[in-house]
């Protein structure tokens, strides 16, 4: 597969505090990589680096594509204000702010998209809603027509099904596996039984990064890597659970 982005022993922190040491990894055409990892592990800091929201102090960055529009990004929702006086179509329309600039406008066609989007993802009658009425995960489908109505090459997911119901979480995922069909996804999130059953690889950060060219990994690569997961096997489905640790 060819390279959309790679990162060169990278190191990155807050306040002269390192919280990532010596960083290599790479997003590639096609990839869904599921990141894992303890809190305060590192996870966010490297999607800030990778969304060039934090300079690194160490390391290089490598874009082997335009940076404009490369990426698209879904947070938890539980960081929107639902107070905030928009309505669903803005909110998705927001996605294009980047290319239209604060004061730029809005066209026919751009509108046309979000509502496609809207359609497509089951929020068609809520295009005129105010973002505070819809549900935590109506929410994160507007969200999710806002993170790709720009076609970015990555999109970039921060603990997506956080404060949702269970029934938005068996629609997602197969949602983002047709996403993946044309473009790379990077997911951070602790639902780890699920997402192993999706993602293509996983990547373990806790102050450094072990990559696994797997949904799978061993309890020995776990303990070596010092990942903070033990693996139980429970019928079809595989189960992780977090467990306590020390740091490398």
């Amino acid at each position: 597969m060819n390279p959309i982005l790679e990162l060169h022993g990278i190191s990155a922190g807050y306040d002269g505090k390192t919280v990532l040491r010596h960083v290599d990894f790479a997003i590639e055409e096609g990839d869904f990589i599921g990141i894992i990892g303890p809190n305060g592990g590192g996870k966010t800091t490297l999607l800030k680096v990778i969304l060039g929201l934090l300079k690194p102090s160490a390391g290089e960055i490598v874009h082997h594509t335009p940076k404009q529009n490369l990426f698209g990004y879904l947070p938890q929702n539980s960081r929107f204000d639902r107070r905030f006086p928009i309505d669903v179509t803005e909110v998705v329309l927001s996605g294009l702010l980047s290319e239209k600039g604060l004061h730029g406008t809005y066209t026919r066609d751009d509108r046309r998209k979000a509502w496609e989007l809207l359609e497509k993802y089951g929020m068609g009658d809520y295009r005129k809603a105010s973002i505070g009425e819809l549900s935590g995960g109506q929410m994160q489908r507007v969200f999710l027509c806002r993170a790709v109505i720009s076609s970015p090459r990555i999109l970039i997911l921060d603990e997506p099904t956080t404060y949702v119901d269970s029934n938005f979480e068996k629609e997602f995922y197969p949602i983002l596996l047709e996403l993946n069909r044309t473009l790379s996804i990077v997911m951070v999130s602790h639902d780890l039984g699920t997402i192993c059953s999706y993602v293509k690889t996983i990547a373990c950060v806790n102050r450094g990064l072990h990559y696994h060219r797997s949904n799978l990994i061993t309890p020995e690569q776990l303990r070596a890597y010092h990942c903070p997961i033990e693996l139980i096997t429970h019928g079809h489905v595989p189960h992780r659970v977090l467990g306590e640790h020390d740091n490398p």
